[in-house]
């Protein structure tokens, strides 16, 4: 695994004792050329739910976003975070959190939030998830929000589903609050 884009490409992530399904790099590169022409990445800020090996946070940093929140929740993928941030010099605030929890807690809003929780999670915590997003307006007006998610499953029932699109066994479904 390697960060692919901005001033940090070609880095590799070794997380050795986590057992996780991180982005592989050939869906992460897949999703970061469909954001290409579609954000700023100095003006954004970004939020990374279920952020595990910190794998996504990297790549937003790397490309220069102004703003990069991890939440996860397991002890170790935050250690991990944090040491790669501090070594590699990276700015990102990582929070180790319940990321519902965070959801209902934070006061802070984004322009883009990724999500890549547990593909296990049933259909029923996704659209909570998604809903608990727009409701507690924690995106911003025309804000991005994607999750990572299994493709033997479809998210398209939320009013505000864009799009999706399918990497093997997993899948990127893209919201965007439109009537902003």
């Amino acid at each position: 695994m390697r960060i692919i884009g901005g001033n940090k490409a070609g880095l590799r992530i070794n997380p050795t004792k986590l057992k996780l399904r991180p982005t592989t790099d050939r869906s992460k590169e897949a999703l970061f050329n469909i954001l290409y022409n579609k954000i700023d990445y100095n003006s954004v800020s970004v939020l990374d739910l279920f952020s595990g090996t910190g794998n996504i946070s990297y790549e937003f940093a790397s490309r220069g976003a102004k703003k990069v929140y991890a939440i996860e929740k397991n002890i170790k993928s935050v250690e991990f975070i944090k040491d790669f941030n501090k070594k590699n010099n990276f700015d990102i605030n990582v929070i180790r959190k319940d990321v519902f929890s965070f959801i209902k807690q934070t006061k802070i809003s984004f322009d883009v939030i990724f999500a890549d929780p547990p593909y296990n999670l049933n259909e029923v915590k996704y659209y909570e998830l998604i809903s608990s997003i727009f409701n507690r307006k924690i995106i911003n007006d025309r804000g991005l929000f994607i999750i990572e998610h299994a493709s033997k499953i479809t998210l398209d029932k939320h009013t505000f589903f864009s799009k999706s699109r399918k990497y093997g066994d997993s899948s990127f479904s893209f919201y965007r609050n439109l009537n902003n």
